[in-house]
């Protein structure tokens, strides 16, 4: 199970990828299938990221997809919020009317994680991830083998 919502992790893995090859603009399918999310899908990610003027896309032949702003002035937060926000707790989920906007010790913590984890992603760009050295692959297996060759 995941915290995060699997638009999300496409979004992230769309930025990443755009990020690495910013010298030539990608298409939707050469997108797809390095980062292995569904065609179809990623294209209403990508117009939810061109909405947040997170990409730009140029239409013709050498047209495709770029980012908006160099990957050192993105942050993952800006990216996790233009396709499916972070909530945060500020009344009872419960509806419990005695809590109302006071929240117990409980709720007020997982909101307090959720505030660490705002921040975490707010302080971390996509040239952070870019530059940060990994074992494995942030996009999909297929892609980490094309790259090897």
């Amino acid at each position: 199970m995941s915290m995060f919502s699997q638009t999300t992790e496409y979004a992230l893995r769309a930025v990443v990828w755009l990020a690495a090859h910013r010298n030539k603009p990608q298409t939707t399918l050469e997108i797809a299938a390095q980062t292995c999310v569904p065609a179809g899908y990623l294209s209403k990610v990508l117009q939810a990221l061109g909405r947040a003027n997170l990409v730009s896309s140029q239409r013709g032949l050498y047209g495709g997809f770029t980012l908006a702003r160099p990957p050192h002035r993105i942050s993952v937060l800006e990216v996790v919020n233009a396709v499916d926000p972070i909530k945060r707790i500020e009344t009872c989920p419960l509806g419990l009317k005695s809590h109302g906007r006071e929240l117990c010790a409980l709720h007020r913590r997982l909101d307090d994680a959720i505030a660490h984890i705002e921040k975490a992603f707010s302080e971390s760009t996509v040239a952070d991830l870019l530059a940060e050295p990994a074992a494995s692959h942030p996009l999909c297996e297929a892609a980490a083998s094309d790259e090897r060759r």
